[in-house]
C-alpha cells in the first residue's frame, strides 16, 4: 500500500503539472438501462498512467501509512481497487477541480484530494463511507488542495461531494454532499456545482458544520441580506469566462441528454441575470455504456460553437486547438472553445455498479486511455486479479507500441493531418470494438456467476482472462489502425485498395479563404481565352 501511495503521488503530481480541467457525470440507478449507478470521469491532462491493481489487505495495529510529506493512521483492513478508480466493493470516484477563492486554499496540508480518492477506495465500502471517509480525514489531517468536485457511485447511490479549504491558516474544509435523485443525472466540469441545498435532509444532503459560519467570517455571505445561501455562489464566485470554459460542457451534457428541455446556452455564454442549469435533470432517456460514451463525445457538433467548423478548424475540421486556449487579439481577451472530447485527455472511464451481482462481477469499469473523441472503452472488473501488460506500462518520454496510451495518442494526433477524411476510419473501429464487448458483456458475467456460486477464484480467473483478451484485442487493433492511416494518408495523398495515390486537395470554401487572404494566388493572365493552369507533371 505504501508503494502504491508513491507510485500514484509521483505519477499524478507530474500530471498536474500539464493538467488542465475534468468533465464528469453521474447517473441515478432509475436513470440507468439496467438500474447501475454509474459515473463517468475524463481525466484531462498530459500524462501517462499506467493502471494497477492493488490487492484487498489486512494490516497491523498502529500502523501508519505514508501520504505525502505526511502520515495517516492505517486502517485493519484495505479493500482492492484498480487505480484510484473504482474498488472490489463496487465504489468508483471521479473529480473535477474548481479552484473557488485561493486564499482558502492551505499549501501546507500534505493531504490532497487525490490521497482522499484513493483512501476512500482503500476503506469505503459505499458512497456514504466514502464521503465519511474523505470528510473524517480532512477534519483530522487538514485539506490541501484547492475546491473539489468529487463524484462517487456504489450499487445503490450517486453522491457529488464538493470541498475547498477553511483557509491558509486552517487545516479543515468546508464541504457539501448531495445525492442524486433516483432517476436523475448530474454534471460538472470544473466549477462548483451545489447552490442551494437542505438543512435538514440527511438522507439526501450532508454537509460541515463550518459550511455557513466560515462563509460569514470570510464576508463572503449576509444571513442579513436575505438572498439564500448558495456553496457554489459563495466559495466559487462565477465570471463569465469561467462560466464558458466550464458549463459549457454541463449545458452540451444536458442539452443532448435532454432535449425535451431545451437548456439555454445563455448562462455558459455569460448573460448576466442568465438561469444556472440545475444540478440533477431527468434524462429523455434511459443510459447505458454506450450512452455515456456517446455523451462525452462532444465538440458542439451542430450548435453555433461546433468545433469542427469554421477557419480555426482548418481545411479538414479538425476539432482540436493547441494551448494554451486564451489568447489576445488588439488588446481584447480571447479564447478557443474547451470541448468535452479533449486531445489532452490522460484517460477516462465509465463505471457501472450494480446491486444484484455480487461485488466481484457487478463493479465493472470501462477505461481507456486518450481523447474520448478516438478511443476505445474496454471493461476492467476491480477483482480481477492483473491488468494487461498494455494498460500497467508506458513511459510518457519514449513512445512504444507496447504501451496502450501511446497507441491510442499516436491515432488521435496523426489524425489532425487530415481529419474529416481520418475520423471516418477511426469511428468504424470504435464501434466495432465497443459493440463487441458491450454485447458479451451478459454471457461473460452469467458464466462468471456459474462459477462463482461454487469456486470464487475461477470466476476471477476468468474474468482476469477475459479482461486481457478483450483489452490485448484493443490495443492491437489501434496499432493496426495507426499503420493503416500512415500507409492509406502520405504525403497529402489518399491511397486506394491497390495502395494507388489519389489526390483528395481541400474543400471549395478553404481555397476560397485562402485566395481571399492572399489574392496573389490567383495566376497571371494573358489571353482570357487561354487556360491557366499549372503543367501536370511533377
Amino acid at each position: 500500500m505504501l508503494k502504491s501511495i508513491f507510485l500514484f503521488l509521483a505519477i499524478f503530481v507530474a500530471g498536474q503539472l500539464s493538467s488542465w480541467a475534468c468533465t464528469n457525470i453521474l447517473v441515478s440507478p432509475g436513470a440507468s438501462k439496467d438500474g447501475s449507478a454509474m459515473i463517468v470521469y475524463l481525466n484531462d491532462g498530459e500524462w501517462l498512467q499506467q493502471l494497477h491493481k492493488y490487492p484487498a489487505a489486512d494490516h497491523a495495529d498502529e500502523e501508519w501509512l505514508n501520504v505525502g510529506s505526511g502520515k495517516v493512521k492505517q486502517v485493519p483492513h484495505t479493500y482492492g481497487r484498480i487505480g484510484f478508480q473504482m474498488n472490489e466493493k463496487q465504489v468508483a470516484i471521479g473529480e473535477t477541480t474548481f479552484t473557488g477563492r485561493e486564499e482558502l486554499w492551505n499549501h501546507d496540508v500534505f493531504l490532497k484530494y487525490w490521497h482522499l480518492m484513493e483512501l476512500a477506495l482503500d476503506r469505503a465500502a459505499s458512497a456514504r463511507e466514502a464521503i465519511q471517509v474523505m470528510t473524517s480525514l480532512v477534519e483530522e489531517y487538514g485539506y490541501g488542495s484547492e475546491g473539489e468536485s468529487f463524484s462517487i457511485a456504489d450499487k445503490h447511490e450517486a453522491w457529488i461531494l464538493e470541498m475547498i479549504g477553511a483557509g491558509a491558516d486552517q487545516k479543515g474544509a468546508v464541504w457539501v454532499a448531495r445525492k442524486v435523485p433516483d432517476g436523475m443525472i448530474s454534471a460538472h466540469a470544473n466549477h462548483s456545482r451545489i447552490g442551494v441545498f437542505p438543512l435538514d435532509d440527511p438522507e439526501n444532503c450532508l454537509y460541515s458544520d463550518n459550511v455557513i459560519s466560515l462563509a460569514v467570517e470570510k464576508g463572503y455571505y449576509d444571513p442579513k441580506s436575505g438572498e439564500p445561501f448558495r456553496f457554489n455562489d459563495v466559495y466559487c464566485p462565477a465570471t463569465p469566462a469561467i462560466l464558458r470554459y466550464c458549463e459549457s460542457r454541463v449545458w452540451s451534457i444536458f442539452r443532448r441528454a435532454a432535449p425535451s428541455q431545451n437548456f439555454s446556452p445563455d448562462y455558459n455564454r455569460g448573460v448576466q441575470g442568465a438561469e444556472p442549469y440545475p444540478l440533477f435533470i431527468k434524462p429523455d432517456y434511459k443510459i447505458g455504456v454506450a450512452e455515456l460514451a456517446a455523451l462525452v463525445r462532444d465538440h458542439y457538433e451542430g450548435t453555433p460553437w461546433d468545433m469542427t467548423k469554421g477557419l480555426e478548424a482548418g481545411p479538414y475540421g479538425s476539432p482540436n486547438r493547441d494551448r494554451p486556449l486564451t489568447f489576445q487579439v488588439e488588446g481584447d481577451d480571447c479564447a478557443w472553445e474547451r470541448p468535452i472530447s479533449n486531445v489532452n485527455t490522460a484517460f477516462s472511464f465509465i463505471s457501472q455498479s450494480r446491486a444484484w451481482l455480487p461485488d466481484a462481477i457487478g463493479g465493472v469499469m470501462w477505461y481507456s486511455p486518450d481523447d474520448t473523441f478516438t478511443n476505445c472503452y474496454t471493461p476492467f472488473y476491480p477483482a480481477i486479479s492483473q491488468i494487461p501488460d498494455a494498460y500497467a506500462k508506458g513511459d510518457q518520454g519514449k513512445f512504444s507500441w507496447e504501451s496502450a496510451w501511446w497507441a491510442f495518442n499516436f491515432v488521435s494526433n496523426y489524425i489532425n493531418l487530415k481529419y474529416s477524411y481520418m475520423i471516418q476510419d477511426v469511428q468504424p473501429v470504435q464501434k466495432r470494438l465497443e459493440e463487441k464487448a458491450l454485447a458479451q458483456q451478459d454471457s461473460v458475467e452469467q458464466a462468471a456467476l456459474s462459477l462463482y456460486k461454487t469456486d470464487q477464484a475461477k470466476a476471477i480467473a476468468s474474468l482476469t482472462d477475459y479482461c486481457a483478451s478483450t483489452g490485448n484485442e484493443v490495443v492491437k487493433e489501434w496499432r493496426e489502425l495507426g499503420q493503416f492511416l500512415v500507409m492509406k494518408y502520405i504525403d497529402g495523398y489518399i491511397n486506394d485498395e491497390r495502395g494507388s495515390g489519389q489526390t483528395a486537395g481541400y474543400p471549395q470554401e478553404w481555397y476560397d479563404r485562402a485566395v481571399k487572404d492572399k489574392p496573389s494566388l490567383k495566376n497571371a493572365v494573358w489571353d482570357e481565352n487561354a487556360e491557366s493552369k499549372e503543367p501536370r507533371s511533377y
